[in-house]
Parts: C-alpha cells; sequence; structure tokens
C-alpha cells in the first residue's frame, strides 16, 4: 500500500470516527464504542474496496454491506456520509423522529443502506441469501457481512455459517469485530464464544486474524478472501472497544452510552488530532 492511499484511508477513519461522535453526542444516545472499533474497517471497505455508487445506490450488481451488529449505525452512518451518499450535516439529526438515520439501520430510508438490521444474527443471515442470490443471478460482486463478538453468542450465527460453507458462498466476507467487549462486560463473563478462529474454521470456512485498525492488514485479508474459492472468508478483526478516545478505550460502560458536552469535546479534540 502507498503512502498516498495510507494517508487517505487514516483521513478517511478519522472523519468516521469524528462523525459518529458527532451522531451520538447530537442525539443524546447511540452505541459508540463499537463504532469507533470498526472505522478501519469501514474506511477501507467503503473508501477504496466496495464497487457502489453514490449516485445510483440500488444498481443491482453492486457489493453489498450488511452491518450484522445493527446498533453500531454512527459508524455506518459516518462511513456513508464520508462517501457522498447523504450530507455530512445530516449526522446531527441521527435519531430525531423525522430523520431517516435511525438507531438501526432501515434500507427503506437511508441511502446506501443494503439491509434493515437490528436484532442480532439476522443480519449475517441476510448476507448470505445475498451471496447466494447474486451467484443464482450471475453477478460478479462481493457480499460483506460486519459481526459483533457478542453476537456470536446468537446460535444463528453458527446456522447461517453452516448454510455458507454449504452454498459454498466464495463471494461472502465476514468482518468479526474482535474487541472482546459487550453491553454486560467482557465477553468471555457473558457467553464466552471464544476460539472464534477455531470455531469459523470447524465450520469449513477459510479464516484470517489481523489487526483490525491496520490498513495493511486489512487489505491483505481482503485480497486473500477474493483469490479464496469454495468456501466463505471470515476475517478475525483484533479491535479496540471506543478506539481513538482514550476515555472510551476497552470500557464497556461506552457500548451504548452518549458523552456529556465537555466528553464529547474532549474525545473531538482527540480525534482531531489523530495523524
Amino acid at each position: 500500500m502507498d503512502k498516498a492511499k495510507l494517508e487517505r484511508l487514516k483521513r478517511a477513519a478519522k472523519n468516521i470516527r469524528l462523525g459518529a461522535i458527532e451522531a451520538v453526542y447530537s442525539a443524546s444516545s447511540g452505541h459508540p464504542g463499537g463504532s469507533l472499533s470498526i472505522a478501519d474497517v469501514l474506511a477501507y471497505l467503503y473508501m477504496e474496496e466496495m464497487n457502489i455508487d453514490p449516485n445510483n445506490p440500488q444498481k443491482p450488481d453492486r457489493d453489498r454491506l450488511v452491518l450484522s451488529k445493527g446498533h453500531v449505525t454512527p459508524g455506518l452512518y459516518a462511513a456513508l456520509a464520508e462517501r457522498g451518499f447523504f450530507p455530512k450535516e445530516e449526522l446531527k439529526n441521527f435519531r430525531q423522529i423525522d430523520s431517516y438515520l435511525q438507531g438501526h439501520p432501515d434500507m427503506k430510508s437511508t441511502p446506501g443502506v443494503d439491509m434493515t438490521t437490528g436484532s442480532l444474527g439476522l443480519g449475517f443471515s441476510a448476507a448470505c441469501g445475498m451471496a447466494l442470490g447474486s451467484k443464482l443471478l450471475g453477478y460478479n460482486n462481493r457480499v460483506y457481512a460486519i459481526l459483533g463478538d457478542g453476537e456470536l453468542e446468537e446460535g444463528q450465527i453458527w446456522e447461517a455459517a453452516m448454510f455458507a460453507r454449504h452454498y459454498k458462498l466464495d463471494n461472502l466476507t465476514a468482518f468479526v469485530d474482535f474487541n472482546g467487549l459487550q453491553i454486560d462486560g467482557k465477553i468471555t463473563d457473558v457467553v464466552d464464544p471464544t476460539p472464534i478462529p477455531e470455531k469459523f474454521a470447524a465450520f469449513g470456512w477459510n479464516v484470517i486474524e489481523i489487526d483490525g485498525h491496520d490498513f495493511v492488514a486489512i487489505e491483505r485479508a481482503v485480497g486473500a478472501a477474493k483469490e479464496c474459492k469454495g468456501k466463505p472468508t471470515a476475517i478475525i478483526c483484533h479491535t479496540t472497544k471506543g478506539k481513538g478516545v482514550s476515555f472510551m478505550e476497552n470500557e464497556a460502560k461506552w457500548h451504548g452510552s452518549a458523552p456529556n458536552k465537555e466528553q464529547y469535546e474532549q474525545a473531538i479534540a482527540e480525534l482531531s488530532a489523530l495523524e
């Protein structure tokens, strides 16, 4: 990856993080922790990898992204705004009564959203259906799903994983946001879903482990997933919940809490200072 691309992606990720904080603060509610942990993956997919067109968001053979952990819409919306699907100013209307930027993604109302999600596990199943549908229609596109590590406690996740391997959905890539925390604390204290890589491998998936904040690693993993034939790929992303904001990092309480004015100002200052 050349220096210009790396700098462009870093800038996009910073803007996504800033946008996510802006949205949550404006609404006085939302989920900042997991939005910040997936910002780098979102930046790479939306700004570099995915075949999408903000001027034609319903293009039939487009690449698709399903946010299965649907509560982290602040990150998704900030990425869509960064890509040009709607003005960044709209992020300040997050969760307002007449806004199309609601707390969970709505494919009927929000430009660029490919699947309505919320109940954990359902988005992953939908992504599998999209991937199979694309194959049946002869499209040469790809489907990406972003899953939370706590979401892996849902049984439906593993039904979907079995389905994807059975139908050889090599056009499907799942990113697991492995930050170790969910709303009730450590995932290992709630219902331990580890070891995550070994479980996906046991279900017949191609498995890649990376630092989810390393753009070079993300690019290599995405490339390897595209080269893998006959099976889907799971990219296990080791991430930091609340990445980029010192008081939010590795703190489960920021899974679904909004910052006050002082915290908001500190978060914006810290993120703005990122290189």
